[in-house]
């Protein structure tokens, strides 16, 4: 019965993964953002937020793009503007999986672990068979507190 169950279930996973309809959309929305990733990747952030900001001029209610501005001042040690934009970013998508990872780590950076944690949980709920963002706020979180263990 378990096995039937699993198998199901990834039939389901796989058919709506590789939709054609999902797939396009997440291509236009990776094209949108595509020349601002590749700024902050180039870790070139004054340029990225200038960019995103003339982005946002536009479509102010954009999740996405309010995630990556917050990332970009985050970078440069911009918390207080970084934790305005991401909650912006959570007010419109409240389990956005990125503003909920790199909150929880400007939280960290904050010495805010309680929050951090919240954040994960945050991430756990919304990502039902686990996701990166999970992943990677859970290793920050063990590693945040590795290095504040007395």
């Amino acid at each position: 019965m378990r096995s039937s169950l699993i198998l199901f279930l990834t039939l389901i996973v796989t058919s709506v993964t590789s939709s054609p309809a999902l797939a396009d959309a997440g291509n236009s929305r990776d094209s949108r953002l595509a020349p601002m990733q590749k700024l902050i990747e180039a870790e070139n952030y004054e340029a990225a937020i200038s960019e995103l900001e003339k982005a946002l001029s536009k479509s102010p209610d954009d999740a996405d793009l309010l995630n990556l501005l917050a990332y970009s001042q985050r970078k440069l040690m911009r918390f207080d503007i970084a934790l305005i934009n991401y909650q912006k970013a959570l007010k419109i998508e409240p389990e956005h999986r990125g503003a909920n990872e790199y909150l929880g780590e400007l939280y960290l950076q904050l010495g805010q672990l309680d929050k951090a944690q919240e954040r994960l949980k945050v991430l756990d709920d919304a990502c039902f068979f686990g996701c990166e963002e999970f992943d990677e706020l859970e290793e920050a979180i063990e590693m945040y507190r590795s290095k504040n263990a007395s």
